[in-house]
């Protein structure tokens, strides 16, 4: 009987684990440093619409997908919209360089540690977690691939209509 209620305890563990990014399941909530200045927490955008977008520095389509994920901050900032942008980089330098480059307008937090990199079990890079003004993962995205910006707007835009 233990092993079977052992294998119970891992099967809940595991699925808890991955419960946190689950469409329709609270989003985990986060507090980090942001290149702003101050911290912000995930809970404290409640009643708005939330785009948390994981990158990195060493990563290309990361790259590829900053000019249209400002655009898309500029676009619907005014809707309830806020876009996080969560680096995973070491060294906070590397990513301030880089979100200076890009002429990064949103929010730009660090996560050298990797806590809420792991709280949202990231696999890929970047990852791209849409929040609605509950407080509720409403659509994951993994990677990065030319073209899904699109589907981010058009997401954007049904969470800000609800």
């Amino acid at each position: 009987m233990p092993a079977r209620l052992l294998a119970a305890a891992a099967l809940c563990a595991a699925t808890l684990s991955h419960a946190a990014i689950t469409p329709n399941a609270p989003a985990p909530d986060f507090t980090l440093k942001s290149l702003q200045g101050p911290n912000m927490r995930l809970a404290e955008q409640r009643g708005r619409v939330v785009l948390v977008n994981f990158w990195a520095t060493w990563c290309g389509p990361c790259k590829q997908e900053m000019p249209h994920l400002n655009r898309l901050y500029d676009k619907y900032r005014s809707s309830g919209f806020v876009l996080m942008g969560v680096n995973v980089d070491e060294d906070p330098k590397t990513a301030a360089g880089t979100a200076s480059r890009f002429g990064l307008r949103f929010p730009v937090l660090f996560d050298a540690d990797k806590a809420v990199s792991k709280l949202y079990d990231l696999q890929s890079m970047p990852a791209t977690v849409l929040i609605d003004r509950d407080g509720k993962v409403r659509f994951l995205h993994r990677g990065y691939r030319d073209g899904l910006e699109d589907a981010y707007e058009r997401q954007i835009r049904e969470l800000v209509k609800e």
